[in-house]
């Protein structure tokens, strides 16, 4: 097995975890927060989402998902621009899913994509430098495994979080 195949089983697994944090949760829940200004599961799974989306969107040199639509209404935001990083306490609750499935939809778009990019690399791909803004440049590689390792930490979080319900 190869990094691009590791890869590729590592972006796999996050459509179950996703499932699993939000499936059959009320728009209510999906905006509980355990504590004022704590993350809610709509916004953590909300925020995975916008990562991956921005981040494989650039590295692809494609635009994401999330502009082509009317994801940001469906969000209850405005601003598609909008990824999460900073948020504070009012930002986290003006992200309002319209349902679980809304979650779910926009994550499978954007997974999907991933996947579908990443079957298309070769091993060389992935030493591609893509961001020379650090030191050492981040590589294809490197991006790549931040995202998931954020997703897969989000996924996780927003797991506890349903688990406080």
């Amino acid at each position: 097995m190869d990094g691009k195949d590791v890869l590729t089983d590592a972006f796999g697994r996050l459509p179950e975890l996703v499932h699993t944090a939000v499936h059959g949760l009320t728009p209510e829940q999906l905006r509980w927060q355990p504590a004022a200004g704590a993350n809610s599961i709509g916004w953590l799974v909300w925020h995975l989402t916008r990562v991956q989306d921005d981040h494989v969107a650039e590295v692809m040199g494609a635009e994401q998902i999330y502009a082509t639509g009317d994801w940001a209404t469906r969000f209850g935001l405005k601003d598609s621009s909008e990824t999460g990083y900073g948020h504070d306490g009012s930002q986290i609750t003006a992200v309002v899913p319209e349902s679980a499935q809304v979650l779910e939809d926009y994550f499978a778009a954007v997974n999907d994509r991933t996947v579908g990019y990443l079957v298309g690399l070769s091993e060389n791909d992935l030493d591609r430098v893509v961001d020379v803004r650090w030191d050492p440049p981040v590589t294809l590689g490197t991006r790549l495994i931040s995202v998931y390792d954020d997703d897969a930490q989000h996924a996780g979080q927003a797991a506890y979080v349903r688990g406080l319900l």
